[in-house]
């Protein structure tokens, strides 16, 4: 076993091809195979084979929209064009918040000792109305207390009314209301 953990991580080159090739085992992937390396936790990284460009993102994207084209889909259009709405100077916050709250979610299977039992996804398949209206639950609880602490700190005060281009140039100047 190495010490250093940058050499436990599997290295994934992808080819000009769109071909993904396994330095570990020295075989082609497919991203059914990426996949499965997410849901067994082994860390890997996928490159560019010719610039060593960082492509993990990518892939892991390709695999998402492969998903989500399949069955039932996590992200509904509302939430896609919520998501997208979110970028720019506050994607930040969605993206901590929304990765705070998968690993939260991660944790409590965790705590429960039945991540990947078949009897935990059952129970979960069985209940799922019922998680659903807790999600929904929290999320609402989650969005009121994200809305009270922007209030708390008047940080959209000023975005009630949008001013136009005079009140900019009034409030520039110094001007008091």
């Amino acid at each position: 076993m190495s010490d250093s953990s940058q050499d436990d991580i599997r290295i994934i080159k992808k080819y000009p091809n769109r071909r993904l090739y396994d330095s570990r085992t020295s075989s082609h992937l497919n991203l059914a195979d990426i996949r499965r390396l997410v849901l067994e936790q082994e860390p890997f990284q996928v490159v560019d084979a010719k610039t060593g460009e960082d492509l993990t993102r990518s892939i892991l994207l390709q695999i998402i929209q492969e998903a989500e084209s399949d069955g039932n889909p996590i992200f509904s259009s509302n939430m896609l064009k919520n998501i997208i709405r979110f970028y720019g100077p506050f994607q930040g916050v969605l993206g901590s918040y929304l990765e705070d709250s998968i690993q939260s979610m991660i944790d409590i299977q965790a705590q429960a000792g039945t991540q990947s039992s078949k009897a935990w996804r059952d129970f979960m398949h069985g209940q799922a109305p019922m998680m659903q209206e807790l999600m929904h639950q929290y999320m609402e609880q989650s969005k009121a207390l994200y809305q009270n602490t922007q209030n708390m700190f008047g940080l959209f005060g000023g975005f009630a009314d949008k001013p136009d281009a005079g009140d900019l140039d009034t409030k520039k100047s110094g001007d008091e209301e």
